[in-house]
């Protein structure tokens, strides 16, 4: 069945809620809330530099989505975009959603004229790491996180 990536509507709100939460369990995060809400209202504003895809499939609805960053960078001339989060359903998952939705940004990098496209996973995600290995290597950079608080 087809899918149809396109950019996130104020319609998908719960959906997407619901989506997010499946994330943040996956990645053991409790980002309800207020959190929630923000990132939420930062993806519908257009002044924010944060924004959101989904994946929708007729008969199902929307069952895929990533949120991505567009941001200045120090080693290129051209903005960067960081694809901070993408989700599946769960019972939708390998039939090639995640990597429709890798590929549409990868159009948008070169037809906004980005610079590179990246992402961060854990390193046990096995089943992300078998779709992302098809794009590039790892890049062989360990991340450091300092948290206020």
């Amino acid at each position: 069945m087809t899918v149809r990536i396109r950019k996130i509507a104020a319609s998908d709100e719960v959906r997407w809620g619901e989506l997010w939460q499946g994330y943040c369990r996956f990645y053991e995060r409790d980002l309800s809330g207020p959190v929630t809400r923000h990132t939420w209202q930062r993806i519908m504003d257009p002044a924010a530099p944060v924004y959101a895809i989904v994946a929708e499939r007729p008969g199902d609805g929307v069952i895929g989505m990533a949120n991505y960053i567009i941001h200045e960078n120090t080693w290129t001339l051209t903005p960067v975009c960081y694809l901070e989060d993408l989700f599946v359903a769960p019972k939708k998952r390998a039939v090639g959603v995640g990597q429709q939705l890798v590929d549409w940004l990868v159009a948008e990098m070169k037809a906004q004229n980005w610079s590179r496209l990246y992402w961060n996973t854990k390193e046990n995600n096995y089943r992300a790491r078998g779709l992302y290995d098809k794009y590039t290597p790892h890049s062989g950079f360990l991340r450091y996180v300092v948290n206020n608080g």
